[in-house]
């Protein structure tokens, strides 16, 4: 799909969602490249999702061998054991995404992100990451924003029944229409950053308990070193400390973190399956007026 004109077989081969959102928007989806950091099964789902639709390209990272965990939850993953042997999360993620669409280019890149430099990311129109450090969300989000053009960052989680998008699309531009005619609009996205140093006590009363609950769990990893969800159960009385410390902090009530979701949070840190393909769903039809998307079962 390199041309300004959909070919014969792209035009049949995608009829259904063109005739939904018509030749340009299909024009503009297929000269989309998209860069995905962390096979979770939410991203799986949001990876078939996209492919299936006719993106550009798509590039994995994520360097992890096959866990039991990531087994449960992402699809994508081969169930015969020697398939899987001497192979990444991403290349086998990779070939089973080549299969849904041999018409869009499925690659892996090696390495840690993080320690890639600005210019990796240059390549992208879109960073979507999973399973990352707060200082990686942070170190990601901000090294989109120094390049020359507009990179739209995302971050999402997914634990248990609880999900979370995280969404800077930098300065975007939309048309409204109205009865009138059509309105040119902007909108300016916060980074990263900025959104999570919104003091607790300025944010809307309507913003999910969950929210907060992420950001105490994102705390609690970050201060014990932690990987994403290398937690348990029996952090819970050091979490429930840590929530009481922020909310002081804060000057939040305690109430708007309750025990029993962050108990869930912790002792469910893994990827319920069916809400990972709602999350995926979710993730690759954003609302361009969405920061934070918190979703809870």
């Amino acid at each position: 799909m390199n041309g300004e004109e959909l070919t014969e077989q792209e035009t049949a081969l995608y009829d259904r969602q063109i005739r939904v959102w018509g030749a340009d928007a299909q024009r503009r989806l297929s000269k989309s490249h998209i860069l995905v950091y962390g096979m979770k099964g939410t991203i799986a789902e949001f990876c078939k999702n996209i492919v299936l639709a006719g993106v550009g390209s798509l590039t994995l990272v994520d360097d992890r061998d096959v866990s039991e965990e990531a087994l449960s939850a992402n699809f994508l993953i081969p169930p015969d054991e020697s398939v899987c042997r001497g192979k990444t999360l991403a290349e086998l993620c990779c070939d089973s995404l080549r299969e849904f669409n041999p018409m869009v280019r499925v690659s892996v890149e090696k390495g840690d992100l993080a320690s890639l430099g600005a210019e990796f990311f240059d390549k992208f129109d879109v960073v979507v990451i999973s399973c990352c450090s707060l200082a990686t969300k942070k170190l990601i989000n901000e090294k989109c924003r120094k390049l020359s053009k507009r990179v739209s960052f995302y971050t999402v989680d997914c634990r248990d029944c609880c999900g979370e998008i995280f969404v800077d699309l930098q300065k975007y531009n939309y048309a409204k229409k109205k009865t009138d005619g059509t309105t040119e609009c902007e909108l300016q996205y916060p980074s990263f950053q900025e959104a999570i140093s919104v003091p607790w006590k300025s944010l809307p009363s309507k913003v999910s308990k969950l929210y907060f609950a992420m950001r105490v769990i994102e705390r609690f990893e970050e201060a014990e070193g932690r990987k994403p969800r290398e937690i348990c159960i029996d952090d819970l009385p050091a979490v429930l400390k840590l929530k009481k410390e922020l909310c002081e902090e804060q000057s939040l009530n305690e109430s708007h973190i309750p025990d029993t979701l962050l108990e869930r949070l912790v002792a469910g840190a893994k990827e319920f399956p069916p809400v990972c393909a709602i999350i995926g769903g979710m993730l690759g039809q954003v609302n361009s007026s969405s920061v934070y998307l918190l979703v809870f079962f």
